[in-house]
């Protein structure tokens, strides 16, 4: 199953207080970048992350899931309505994230 529009507008919008936050269609579902780093994406409606240190003693129960057949794990989000603790774990992952690839 596909991610909706509506979904990932809806993310975004949590995510407004947030400068420098992009996304890229990617198969039906979406890639969100901060500060130019893949942070996680759109997952059949699931708003998942790349489990960095910071991430995991952010979100300590969150379950680990498949973004799809053959991926590494990545921690689901399951708080998207609390705003504050959004900005809180992408600005404490933001810098454990690797730098994005220079393009040839």
């Amino acid at each position: 199953m596909a991610s909706t529009k509506d979904y990932l507008d809806y993310i975004l919008e949590q995510l407004s207080g947030l400068s420098d936050i992009s996304h890229r269609a990617m198969m039906g579902e979406y890639i969100l970048y901060y500060q130019g780093k893949v942070i996680g994406g759109i997952y059949d409606n699931r708003f998942l992350i790349k489990p960095t240190k910071s991430a995991k003693a952010l979100l300590p129960n969150a379950p680990l899931e498949l973004p799809y057949e053959g991926a590494k794990e990545m921690l689901l989000v399951e708080d998207i309505e609390d705003r504050e603790l959004l900005e809180n774990l992408l600005n404490a992952m933001v810098d454990e994230l690797p730098a994005p690839k220079k393009r040839k």
